[in-house]
Order: structure tokens, then sequence, then C-alpha cells
């Protein structure tokens, strides 16, 4: 049986199913919704999974739009809104029966003095 941190770290390792696509898995708890902390780290992990390993995540913004179904698997499109010098910006999109269910914003930055 898995412990309860290779659980953790299953489940917020999303799958890419096509550039800029990926998909997550939920757990099944037994919840009437999704837990919104699994959704954060989830569209965060699908947005660096577009930017180099050497721009860890700025900053974050992050809007609940609608309850996600435990039993569904969650889609997350990346929109890449801007490759620069020294910062790169991702818009993810959590998506369900084709609807927002939740959107996040993300900056990355090169590691600096």
């Amino acid at each position: 049986m898995p412990t309860p941190l290779a659980r953790l770290i299953r489940l917020l390792d999303v799958e890419e199913i096509e550039v800029d696509l990926y998909r997550g898995t939920n757990t099944d708890e037994g919840w009437q919704r999704v837990y919104g902390g699994q959704v954060v780290a989830q569209a965060l992990a699908a947005a660096q999974r577009t930017v180099p390993a050497d721009r860890p995540v700025h900053s974050l913004h992050s809007y609940f739009i609608r309850p996600g179904e435990p039993r569904i698997p969650i889609l997350y499109k990346v929109d890449r809104e801007r490759d620069g010098a020294s910062f790169t910006t991702r818009r993810v999109t959590a998506i369900q029966h084709g609807r927002a269910i939740f959107s996040l914003a993300a900056s990355f930055q090169t590691v600096e003095e």
C-alpha cells in the first residue's frame, strides 16, 4: 500500500494528454466536491510543465468559478501568455463537462541575487 505522501505526489502529478492540455485525477474520499487545494496544486503543476526549470513560481492568483465533481477527471488548459527575458506568465483553466470550474494566473521568474 502506498504511503500518504506517495498518494499525494501521484494525485498532484497531472498527465499531459496534448500540448498545453493536462488531466488531473481525483481522490475517492467520498466528498461531495473536489478539494480546492488539489485544484490549485494541479493547475500550478500543469503551468510549471510549460516553463523552463530555472524559473520557479513568483506569484499566482486563482478563482474558483464552479464546484468540481470528484468522480470526473479535471482537464487543465494552459495558455502561454508571455515568455520574457526574466518572467514567464501562464493562465490555466480547469474544465469539467466543457465548463470552467477554476482559473489560475501565474508568473514565473528567473532566479536572481
